[in-house]
């Protein structure tokens, strides 16, 4: 976020309207800004993700328990720590664009801190401790439920994707598949990878990230919508949820 950046764009966004503004603020405020402004410490967004996860913990967990009656408590933990892992909360947060209103130092912009996927989910989890202290459980859990908890067919199958390629290519197909660095654009600090994931000959699928890595998943997504249909692919990403 640029300093003096409107916030009503992002609570329109998400659909939830500060009585007290200053949260989501704080929320959205890294350690890095808050060290250079010289900001109390507690003013960056760490005590707010602390309480964030717990709620998100909780609405997660209860989701799970009505959701999956037959499942044992190691299958739900399980389930829970896929759900709100690190990349799953990034990706999450990216589907909002969260990452455009977070307020960085200048050094932490500068190596590329608006793209990792460490800040943007304890962001993420920040923005729920927000609600919650602002407006109680029934908003924090209408933010969860709908852009952390909706979809998961295809977001479980978007941050699996690399390891369930090479389930179907190696495993089903028996094949052999590479992932083929295509182009880097931009200077260092804000890099776009572009990556082929090829089987053979055939080029499977193409994809474009801030980081190799992240090209390389989204190559691998379009890759298994190519092979499987992205209709069969939900139902068997459902399937395992």
């Amino acid at each position: 976020m640029r300093e003096g950046q409107d916030l009503s764009l992002l609570e329109e966004r998400i659909g939830y309207r500060f009585k007290n503004r200053d949260l989501l603020k704080q929320a959205l405020t890294h350690s890095s800004y808050a060290n250079e402004r010289r900001i109390n410490k507690i003013n960056n967004y760490e005590r707010l993700e602390f309480l964030g996860d717990a709620v998100l913990e909780l609405v997660s967990s209860e989701f799970l328990f009505q959701r999956h009656p037959q499942l044992s408590e190691g299958d739900l933990t399980k389930q829970r720590a896929s759900m709100v892992c690190e990349p799953a909360l990034a990706f999450c947060a990216r589907d909002i664009r969260l990452e455009e209103f977070i307020l960085l130092g200048k050094g932490e912009e500068c190596t590329g801190g608006r793209r990792r996927d460490s800040i943007t989910s304890d962001v993420m989890e920040a923005v729920i401790g927000a609600i919650y202290l602002d407006g109680g459980m029934t908003p924090a859990k209408t933010y969860i439920d709908r852009f952390i908890l909706s979809d998961l067919e295809h977001k479980r199958l978007f941050y699996d994707s690399k390891s369930k390629l090479q389930e179907v290519v190696q495993g089903k197909l028996k094949k052999n598949m590479d992932y083929e660095l295509l182009d880097i654009q931009g200077p260092e600090h804000n890099q776009t990878f572009r990556v082929q994931v090829r089987m053979g000959e055939e080029v499977l699928g193409i994809g474009e990230g801030h980081t190799k890595k992240a090209a390389e998943q989204q190559a691998a997504y379009k890759a298994l919508l190519l092979l499987q249909g992205e209709d069969n692919v939900a139902e068997n990403a459902a399937a395992e949820l």
